[in-house]
This record gives structure tokens, C-alpha cells and sequence, in this order.
């Protein structure tokens, strides 16, 4: 048995489920997507899994927008728009699916 963390996790498997019907989405879209889905997490566990997709090729960075407006930390934010990578492999969840075809 190999030592460490198993590469694998539900929650990215979950966003992977999510970018494909999304096609993309920045971290905080995909976060409140997600809650409407899927158990509670932290936008911060979101992030993370996302960072690690992007390490193992499972998402990949499609652009980063500037954004202007009056946030609490200042007159800009970045988003950063994620896509699915060439090592995703999306299941087709059809709770998914019906959600996204009713929002359409």
C-alpha cells in the first residue's frame, strides 16, 4: 500500500462534475454552484482543490479578468477562470445535469 494522501478526492471529483456543465466558472461561482449541490464546504477548501486540479492537470486556467467596482479590499479583483484540464475525467452526474437544465 503506497504511503501519503490518495490523489483522488470527492469534492474536486464534484467540481469536475460541475466545470464540465459550466464549461467555466472562477473560484467563487463555483462555490456558491456547489452549496446548491453538494455538502457544505468552505470557499477555502474550493480554492484549494482547485490549485490542486490545476497541479494535476484536471483543471486548467482558461483567463484571468480584472475587475474594477468598490470591494472591501479595494477597486479591483481578480478572477481567475477555470475550465476542465486534459486529466478530468467528469462522470455525468444526472442530479447535475437536471440542475443545469433547469436553470437554463
Amino acid at each position: 500500500m503506497a504511503k501519503g494522501r490518495p490523489v483522488g478526492s470527492q469534492i474536486r471529483q464534484n467540481i469536475v462534475e460541475l466545470l464540465y456543465f459550466m464549461k467555466e466558472g472562477y473560484g467563487y461561482q463555483i462555490y456558491k454552484t456547489y452549496l446548491k449541490l453538494f455538502p457544505r464546504c468552505t470557499l477555502r477548501s474550493i480554492h484549494y482543490h482547485l490549485k490542486k486540479g490545476l497541479l494535476i492537470n484536471e483543471f486548467k486556467i482558461k483567463e484571468i479578468k480584472k475587475e474594477k467596482g468598490e470591494f472591501s479590499w479595494g477597486a479591483t479583483a481578480e478572477k481567475i477562470y477555470y475550465e476542465l484540464g486534459p486529466s478530468a475525467s467528469p462522470k455525468i452526474d444526472e442530479r447535475i445535469k437536471r440542475f443545469f437544465d433547469r436553470k437554463e
